[in-house]
C-alpha cells in the first residue's frame, strides 16, 4: 500500500505518453509550435513499464494514459497490451481528444483498454474548430460512436469558455445523456500557456444554466473522484462537475502523476517534480522505489489555489494530461 505524507492511500498513477498534441486547444496549448520533445528524452514504454510494474505492486490499482494526445504515440495498443497482461482485473484507462479513435479503439479494447474519457467541447463544427484550431468535430463524433460499439465505457469531458460554447451546455448533457454516458463539466483551469482571453465559467454559473431547463439535486463524489455529481430529477441523468477551484477533493487525492520524460509529480498544480529517468534506465528499481517514497512523502496536502494573486499552473497541461 502506497501512503503519502498526509496518510492518504495512492492507489492511481496517470501516465503521460507523450507531450505532443494534434489539436491547439485554446485553454491549454495555442501557440505551441508542433514540435515535439525528441525520441530519445522519452521514457521507452519498457521503461515506463518498469516503473508501472513497481507502481502496482506497491497498490496501484488504476492507470489511466494521457498526454498530448496519447493516441499519436506509437504502438499505444503494445503498451496496453502490457500493463493488461501484468495485471488483466486493473482499471485501465484513457483520456484523449477522440480524432484518432476511429482507426484505433478496436485494437485498444482487444488489448485490454476498459475505459475511456473524450474531450467534447462543441457539437457545433465551427466552434469546435474555434477551440482546437483544426476541423475535428466529425471525426471526434465518429471516434465516440466507434468507442460505444466496441462496448468500451465512455465518458465526454466539456470545458465550457465565456463567449464561446457557454451556450452549448444544455446540448452537450443531452447529447450524452441520449447515449447513456456521463459528462463532467469542468471549469477551465488557469495555466500559463492558454489563450490570455480565455474566460471560463464557474461551476455555480453551469449549473444554472442547465437549471433553466432541469430540477437538480447533489449526489456528492464517489470515492476520491473530482467529480461532484448530480441527478436530473425529471430523468435520473447523472452528470459530474469538476472544479479544481475548490480544495475538498484534495482531502481524499490518490493520484500522482508520471510524464513521458520520467518526472513523477505529485500534484498537478505544484511545479515541483523528480526524475526516475536514470534510474529505469539504468534498471535500479530500487532507486526508483526511493524516488517514489520520497515523492510521495512530499506529496502537498493541497493544490495552490488559495495563494493570493495565483494564476494557475506554469506546467503545461499537456505534459501532464491535466
Amino acid at each position: 500500500m502506497l501512503i503519502d505524507g498526509h496518510g492518504r492511500q495512492v492507489n492511481y498513477l496517470r501516465v503521460s505518453v507523450t507531450e505532443r498534441c494534434n489539436f491547439r486547444c485554446q485553454y491549454c496549448m495555442p501557440e505551441k509550435p508542433f514540435s515535439w520533445v525528441p525520441k530519445e528524452n522519452l521514457l521507452s514504454f519498457d521503461e515506463l513499464f518498469k516503473f508501472i510494474k513497481l507502481s502496482i505492486d506497491g497498490g496501484i490499482n488504476k492507470i489511466r494514459l494521457t498526454g498530448g494526445e496519447p493516441l499519436l504515440r506509437e504502438d499505444l495498443d503494445k503498451f496496453v497490451a502490457m500493463i493488461h497482461n501484468y495485471k488483466p482485473d486493473i482499471d485501465l484507462a484513457l483520456t484523449t481528444n477522440g480524432y484518432l479513435l476511429p482507426d484505433c479503439a478496436k485494437s485498444l479494447k482487444e488489448a485490454g483498454l476498459k475505459r475511456i474519457n473524450i474531450s467534447l467541447d462543441s457539437l457545433k463544427p465551427a466552434v469546435a474548430a474555434q477551440i482546437a484550431q483544426k476541423n475535428v468535430l466529425s471525426k471526434v463524433l465518429e471516434g465516440i460512436d466507434v468507442s460505444l460499439e466496441l462496448g468500451l465505457k465512455v465518458k465526454i469531458n466539456m470545458v465550457p469558455l465565456k463567449g464561446i460554447n457557454d451556450n452549448e451546455i444544455l446540448d452537450i448533457l443531452e447529447y450524452a445523456k441520449d447515449r447513456n454516458i456521463r459528462v463532467r463539466f469542468i471549469e477551465y483551469m488557469e495555466n500559463a500557456h492558454a489563450h490570455s482571453d480565455i474566460v471560463g465559467m464557474h461551476g455555480k454559473e453551469i449549473l444554472e444554466v442547465i437549471k433553466q431547463r432541469y430540477t437538480i439535486h447533489k449526489l456528492g463524489r464517489v470515492g476520491s473522484s473530482p467529480s461532484f455529481n448530480y441527478e436530473i430529477k425529471e430523468n435520473g441523468y447523472i452528470f459530474g462537475l469538476i472544479d479544481p477551484h475548490k480544495h475538498d477533493f484534495c482531502e481524499s487525492c490518490n493520484r500522482i502523476r508520471l510524464t513521458a520524460e520520467g518526472f513523477l509529480i505529485p500534484c498537478l498544480y505544484f511545479d515541483e517534480a523528480q526524475s526516475i529517468a536514470e534510474a529505469v534506465k539504468s534498471g535500479d528499481i530500487d532507486k526508483a522505489s526511493q524516488i517514489l517514497a520520497e515523492v510521495l512523502r512530499d506529496k502537498p496536502k493541497e493544490n495552490r489555489w488559495s495563494e493570493e494573486d495565483n494564476e494557475g499552473s506554469n506546467r503545461a497541461f499537456y505534459e501532464t494530461g491535466g
